[in-house]
C-alpha cells in the first residue's frame, strides 16, 4: 500500500471539481500554484523522494496524481510555509495517520488531520502566523510586550524589521515569538541586555549551518535549494535539542 492510500480516508471532500480525476504533474502544478506561487515540478519530485507523497505510475512510468495526492501535497506545503516545520516532522505525523493512528498534535500544539486546505484550515494556520506583516503596534499587542521592551529588543539586535525601522517596519512570525518569549522572561527579571549572548549564539549556529549546506545552496536548481533549506532546518533542530539537553541536564542536577 502506498503512503498516499491510507490518508484518503481522512481527507475532507476538498475540491469537488477534482474528485475522481487523475492528474499529471503539470495539472497538479496548476492546482497548487495559486496558493503556492513558487511551486515547481522539481519541488514535487523532491517531496516524493522524501516519501511525503507516492503518486501512481502508468505502465510507461509517468506519474499520475489523485485528488488525495494533491490535497496531501497542499497540506505539506502549507505546514512547511506557514509553520516552518521540517519535512521529517511532517512525514512522521503523516506516517502515523497512514498507520491508522491518531496523533494528538504537531509541534507547536497544532492538532490537524490531513484534509483540503479549505478556508477553515487556512484560518487555523493563519491564527498561528499572526506576525506575518505585523506593524510595530500590532507586534506590541499580539506579543504582550511593552513598546519600550520591543524597542529595547531591536536596540540589542534581538528583533529586526525588514527595513530596520522598528516604528514602521513589518515583523514576521519569528519576531512575534521572540517578543513573546522576552516578555515572559522580563517577568522573571531578565532584561534584553541579559539576552545578548543568545543573539551571538544564534549567529554562530547560523554560520555553522550555512557552512554545511553551502555546497547544496550554491546550486541553481530548485531541488538542491529545497534540500539545502530542509537540511538547514534539520541541523538547526538538532542544535536546539543539544542546547536544551545540556541546560536541562544542569537543571536536573540542581534538584539532586
Amino acid at each position: 500500500m502506498s503512503a498516499s492510500q491510507p490518508i484518503r480516508r481522512t481527507l475532507g471532500t476538498g475540491n469537488e471539481r477534482l474528485r475522481g480525476r487523475v492528474l499529471n504533474i503539470g495539472e497538479v502544478l496548476g492546482e497548487l500554484s495559486t496558493d503556492f506561487p513558487g511551486i515547481s515540478a522539481s519541488k514535487i519530485r523532491f517531496l516524493e523522494e522524501k516519501g511525503l507523497v507516492t503518486p501512481q505510475r502508468t505502465a510507461a512510468g509517468y506519474r499520475k496524481y489523485t485528488t488525495a495526492d494533491v490535497e496531501r501535497l497542499r497540506f505539506v506545503l502549507a505546514l512547511q510555509r506557514d509553520q516552518y516545520l521540517p519535512l521529517k516532522v511532517i512525514k512522521d505525523y503523516l506516517d502515523a495517520i497512514d498507520r491508522g493512528e491518531r496523533p494528538e498534535s504537531l509541534p507547536g500544539g497544532m492538532s490537524l488531520t490531513p484534509r483540503a486546505v479549505s478556508e477553515q484550515l487556512a484560518g487555523e494556520l493563519s491564527a498561528r502566523t499572526l506576525a506575518r506583516g505585523l506593524t510595530f503596534n500590532e507586534l506590541v499587542r499580539e506579543s504582550g510586550a511593552s513598546a519600550d521592551l520591543v524597542k529595547s529588543l531591536a536596540n540589542y539586535g534581538l528583533l529586526a524589521a525588514p527595513d530596520n525601522s522598528s516604528e514602521n517596519g513589518l515583523y514576521d512570525e519569528h519576531a512575534l515569538k521572540v517578543a513573546r518569549a522576552c516578555a515572559k522572561l522580563q517577568s522573571h527579571g531578565i532584561e534584553p541586555r541579559h539576552l545578548r549572548p543568545f543573539r551571538a549564539a544564534a549567529d554562530r549556529e547560523l554560520g555553522l549551518v550555512e557552512s554545511v549546506v553551502a555546497p547544496l545552496a550554491s546550486r541553481r536548481d530548485v531541488a538542491s535549494k529545497a534540500r539545502a533549506a530542509e537540511t538547514a532546518r534539520e541541523i538547526s533542530d538538532l542544535c536546539l535539542n543539544l542546547h536544551s539537553a545540556l541546560v536541562n541536564g544542569h537543571i536536573a542536577r540542581m534538584e539532586s
